[in-house]
């Protein structure tokens, strides 16, 4: 294809522009159909975004793809899983192979009938031929209003390939209930693509190029379809064999995938590592096992309002149950907390109320339930925020929970066979603390996030997990030989002996070290040279207050206060505050530090119970310090509970995303005058989390008029580097390794220790051991870490040498990536701290 000058596209519709990030459907927000945008629509006629011929127009008319004449080609489609309606709510307004203007109309559709009965009235706008392209419009559109600029687009030259004679699959049945559309072709089109192999599927006397999702498509397949694969060319036998074991698991397309488990399959020519993001560190070697959810049956029409309101409530009554259960089988608070939030989510008013409307029009229970839950959970998932989206999976598998014991479903644990590596759309977090760790090994999804609960649930188990995965590793034989390196965030799907061998060693030695550093934990954190680093816990619970403690925490660097206000629909009493906070205190005794972290929520965070004006980017916006101070009686009542506890530990408030030096005055003030009132002499230490660049570049005008800093390095690096550190395709390069981020860590250090305060830093990156070197060669004080990873963050800083991090340091600071910084610091630490004898205990 080539475009002999820049094309303008046209928008199809009238509505609101959104990213395909923003699109809950990971195939489409995964650009593996192609990239584009979304648009949720106002106009009820789609029209043509370009002149050129149909290439294809689906039977069922929610997709059709345009043509021009150089090979420029757009994919329209309408809503999300609306292949489903079987052609209701749409009218064909044009034929595949007519040339069609400018502007002119395609299919109509029933807006109203499609809000109704389809998942989603978003439609997608594809340039499905690869030309990169600039956005021309945001916000509000109109129909013909210009949207995209399409660029020249020069391909590179194709190698000529020697096909031989084709040879073909024994004929198959296509099991998918809705044939080859957009989502199952685009799997298919992209395992195609790792072929050498000229690839065909062929259905009766048509023929289609297997690497051209259009051309899957406009096979206009159906369920039971005869179907073959021919392929010519050096691969061709792997490449049928991989593309048919493809098709008869329904390409990755839920309820078709089943968890038996295959032989494995002849290997895939297709790139041989899947990427994604860490959501739980470790290694794993085992087989795949694809799971998915069977679709449940509901029945609209209910019994009267009466039985179906008792059969609510009997469901509501043995999810709390079985809630209560999994939270006293606990192992951690994480997991507590986690449970005791879903068991929140079953008494949520305003779900209830959505649920009992239903009943009195007349709905079953299941179907009253089911509604509010999936209402809800879109609601959240619109919202662009990360963290309501993982709340939405929260909400999706209480809603499950719910919905089988009301239709009387047994929730059995999946027969899953020896070392397993879990393969998954998304598992739930319930999914999650029933794995059986003896035989699953660690998972792959494509969605979710690192910081979401089945994540956290994750690190707990011990289970090497990463997200955010393409979707082609749905298409992925069952029985396949996988390599997990969940550090990296790799899956690898042809590794070699050596690659496992070396593995299985890293991972004993591992275990080793891992029992050394918990034997020798009570040590004191001092390099070899003599120089002490204090090293705390981030904690959201005297459990793990407690925990920390026993595995040789020297105080808590970081007290995230809001877990007294999150998941709750009224806010915690000032004495249930105070109790909580002189708890912890007193646990940690007068001679260790406690940071309390004052609230902070906001857009990103929300509570059910302070009213918030809906954000279009909640992580700039209304949070931390600005919520608080904009509702100054909340801090207030947070600082008198927190002050309670002034005398049973050295006592430290820390307030979080500051900006402005006026909002340090501000809250210093209030502070006061709270400390004043209760007959406090002495004020407890102030301090702020360096989070906002702004925060850093002006360090030196901060460190006069605080007592510490302490360096939030999550927030830091996805504002520095204006990368969300949980969107799927950033999550890896937004890292805190990046030298920026380093050298505002530097200038906020030095700025401090100029006026003789501490630095702290409470950030992932402290207990991350590969940063140890370079975080104390910056000079920081303090190491804030999460409770588990203290042992081994103090054996790695009694392995180092002072002047030899701070050498490091200051080479690291001159390179110009975060890849480059790891492998110095790798390179480093394999000099070092590998060296180091482990000894068995």
């Amino acid at each position: 294809m080539t475009t002999t000058q820049p094309l303008e596209l046209l928008a199809p519709l009238s509505g609101v522009l959104l990213a395909l990030d923003q699109v809950p459907d990971p195939v489409f927000a995964s650009r593996l159909i192609g990239d584009g945008l979304c648009i949720d629509p106002t106009s009820q006629t789609l029209c043509a975004p370009l002149a050129g011929v149909i290439s294809n127009i689906q039977d069922s008319g929610h997709a059709v793809s345009v043509t021009d004449d150089n090979g420029v080609q757009v994919l329209l489609h309408i809503g999300l899983d609306t292949v489903n309606l079987a052609g209701q709510g749409f009218t064909r307004l044009v034929q595949e192979g007519q040339r069609v203007l400018l502007g002119q109309p395609l299919i109509e559709f029933d807006a109203d009938y499609l809000a109704l009965n389809a998942r989603s009235l978003l439609t997608l706008m594809l340039v499905v031929s690869g030309e990169p392209f600039t956005l021309l419009a945001n916000g509000q559109v109109e129909v013909g209003q210009p949207l995209l600029r399409v660029s020249a687009f020069q391909p590179a030259d194709e190698e000529v390939e020697e096909e031989g004679e084709a040879l073909f699959s024994k004929p198959l049945t296509l099991p998918n209930a809705n044939g080859l559309h957009a989502r199952p072709a685009a799997v298919l089109a992209q395992a195609a693509k790792g072929f050498k192999a000229s690839i065909y599927l062929h259905k009766q006397t048509q023929s289609a190029n297997a690497k051209s999702l259009v051309a899957i498509m406009a096979l206009q397949t159906v369920q039971g379809d005869t179907l073959q694969v021919s392929a010519a060319g050096e691969d061709a036998e792997a490449a049928i064999k991989a593309l048919v074991t493809l098709l008869n698991e329904g390409c990755g397309e839920a309820g078709v995938a089943t968890v038996e488990v295959a032989e494995p399959s002849a290997p895939a020519a297709s790139s041989t590592v899947l990427r994604g993001v860490c959501a739980s560190p470790g290694s794993a070697f085992g087989q795949v096992v694809q799971v998915a959810e069977p679709e449940l049956t509901i029945t609209e029409a209910g019994a009267g309002d009466a039985l179906e309101r008792a059969a609510l409530d009997r469901g509501l009554l043995a999810a709390t149950v079985a809630l209560q259960r999994l939270q006293d089988n606990a192992t951690g608070s994480a997991q507590a907390e986690i449970f005791r939030a879903h068991q929140e989510l079953l008494e949520d008013p305003s779900l209830l109320e959505q649920a009992h409307d239903l009943l009195v029009q007349g709905k079953s229970a299941a179907f009253a339930w089911h509604s509010a839950t999936v209402t809800t959970g879109k609601l959240f998932q619109g919202l662009g925020s990360t963290l309501l989206a993982e709340r939405a999976a929260d909400l999706a598998d209480v809603g499950q929970r719910v919905l089988k014991l009301i239709l009387g479903i047994q929730d059995r644990a999946w027969d899953l066979p020896e070392r397993t590596i879990l393969i998954a759309e998304q598992l739930t977090p319930s999914q999650t603390a029933s794995l059986d760790t003896h035989k699953v090994l660690g998972f792959v999804t494509v969605g979710g996030g690192a910081t979401s609960h089945v994540a956290i649930l994750a690190r707990a188990l011990g289970l090497p997990a990463i997200c955010g995965v393409p979707v082609q590793v749905l298409a992925l034989a069952n029985g396949k030989q996988v390599l997990l390196d969940a550090d990296q965030g790799e899956l690898h799907l042809e590794p070699n002996l050596a690659e496992i061998e070396q593995l299985e060693a890293a991972r004993q030695q591992q275990v080793l070290r891992r029992q050394r550093d918990v034997a020798q934990a009570a040590l004191p954190a001092t390099t070899r040279d003599g120089h002490h680093v204090e090293v705390t816990a981030n904690v959201a619970s005297l459990q793990e207050v407690e925990q920390s403690l026993a595995l040789g925490g020297e105080g808590v660097g970081l007290l995230r206060s809001e877990f007294l206000y999150l998941d709750r629909n009224r806010a915690p009493s000032p004495h249930e505050q105070a109790g909580t906070y002189a708890a912890i205190a007193c646990a940690l005794g007068t001679e260790r530090n406690l940071v309390v972290r004052t609230l902070d929520v906001g857009g990103d965070k929300p509570l059910a119970y302070v009213p918030m004006d809906s954000e279009a980017n909640p992580f700039l916006g209304l949070r931390g310090i600005r919520l608080c101070l904009e509702r100054p009686q909340l801090l207030r009542e947070q600082l008198r509970a927190i002050l309670a506890s002034a005398g049973f530990a050295r006592l430290h408030i820390m307030l979080p995303m500051v900006s402005l030096l006026s909002e340090l005055h501000l809250a210093r003030t209030m502070l006061q005058e709270e400390a004043l009132a209760l007959g406090l002499t002495e004020l407890p230490k102030l301090g702020i989390m360096i989070e906002v660049p702004s925060a850093a570049l002006m360090a030196d005008v901060f460190a006069p008029h605080v007592d510490f800093f302490s360096i939030g390095t999550n927030d830091l690096t996805q504002y520095t580097l204006a990368m969300d550190r949980d969107h799927p395709r950033l999550a890896s390069q937004a890292d805190s390794f990046h030298p920026a981020v380093l050298r505002l860590i530097a200038t906020t250090v030095k700025a401090a220790h100029a006026h003789g305060k501490w630095v702290g830093v409470c950030g992932a990156l402290a207990s991350e051991a590969l940063a140890v070197p370079v975080l104390i060669g910056l000079g920081v004080d303090e190491l804030s870490v999460s409770v588990p990873l203290i042992p081994t963050i103090k054996a790695t800083v009694r392995d180092l040498d002072l002047a030899d991090c701070q050498l490091i340091a200051r080479q690291v600071l001159g390179l110009e990536e975060a890849a480059q910084v790891r492998e110095a610091l790798r390179l480093y630490h394999a000099a070092t701290v590998e060296t180091s004898p482990v000894v068995e205990h």
